[in-house]
């Protein structure tokens, strides 16, 4: 057994190509590691798509770069009709899947622009948009990322307040230790890292520390395994299929088993070789499977994120 089914929590290929007179069908382009036709074809797939924003970018200069990539987004959708399905709910993640076709959710990493008021998250919620994380490395009007000092503005708090309203899933994984602190003191509705790993395992600070992460599973919170080299070993040595199971082992030790999923990082960050591309994901999930069995090997790859959508979108928007 390799894996049946795939929900990836993250990658930046919606962003990947920025000189868009080279490529445009960002989402099929075959010198991406995440690519519609290079998708393995017995695996049901769930792709999360994130409009990346850069740091250092005013809010109306943000505003028009996210809605530049969310139309792009939706024009890729068009093009790619016969094979792709967006999806803002667990229910058209199925839906998609049983129609043969890969499922495509709108994510947003680092969500400066909303630094132009609350009302702008009623946009997001239009787009359907189903995961916000509110800042990348740096500091903006909402928060700090892990390479700033300081946590949520007032202003990030009241967001905060208002994606939960909107039934929008905030994303912690940017966000520094006093900014997630702050998130744990003011959230109603379970929320996710998508692209995190464990800090006891490998000592960066974009990874989650023990105590973080026993709260996002106190919580019902689900957090992403992230294939970038330096989050899952500190050696400098490229990440091997062992690094990320024994971020998977510490987390699950931590009683983590409903948590954990999947994501990669696809076209964010220099991935090691045997994780570099969509097409080696099968071989991650037969490695998962020889370690932990096929149940637990399951919840990693999709089960969790499934139902942890199931919990946390249907019915809003």
């Amino acid at each position: 057994m390799s894996c049946s089914a795939v929900i990836d929590l993250h990658c930046d290929t919606l962003t990947a190509a920025m000189d868009f007179t080279q490529c445009q069908d960002t989402l099929n382009n075959s010198r991406s590691a995440f690519a519609l036709s290079r998708l393995p074809p017995d695996v049901r797939w769930c792709q999360c798509c994130a409009v990346f924003v850069p740091d250092g970018l005013s809010e109306n200069e943000a505003w028009r770069y996210y809605g530049f990539h969310r139309n792009n987004f939706t024009r890729q959708l068009e093009t790619f009709s016969l094979c792709a399905l967006p999806c803002r709910t667990a229910e058209d993640i199925e839906r998609a899947w049983k129609s043969g076709k890969t499922a495509l959710m709108l994510t947003v990493e680092n969500a400066c622009f909303l630094g132009t008021g609350v009302n702008g998250v009623e946009e997001l919620s239009r787009d359907g948009v189903v995961l916000v994380s509110l800042t990348w490395n740096g500091k903006n009007t909402l928060g700090a990322g892990h390479r700033a000092a300081g946590g949520l503005t007032s202003l990030g708090r009241a967001v905060v307040g208002a994606l939960e309203d909107r039934g929008i899933i905030l994303d912690v994984s940017h966000l520094n230790d006093n900014g997630l602190s702050d998130v744990l003191d003011i959230a109603r509705r379970p929320f996710v890292a998508t692209h995190s790993n464990a800090r006891a395992v490998c000592p960066h600070p974009r990874n989650l520390t023990d105590g973080q992460l026993k709260e996002l599973i106190a919580r019902g919170c689900l957090m992403g395994l992230n294939y970038y080299s330096p989050f899952l070993r500190g050696d400098g040595a490229p990440g091997e299929l062992n690094d990320l199971c024994r971020h998977a082992d510490h987390i699950l030790a931590l009683g983590g088993g409903d948590c954990l999923a999947l994501g990669s990082d696809f076209d964010g960050a220099d991935l090691p070789p045997c994780l570099d591309s969509c097409e080696k994901v099968p071989a991650l999930g037969s490695y998962l499977t020889r370690q932990f069995g096929i149940e637990l090997a399951e919840k990693i790859l999709w089960r969790n994120a499934l139902t942890f959508f199931q919990k946390n979108l249907s019915g809003f928007h």
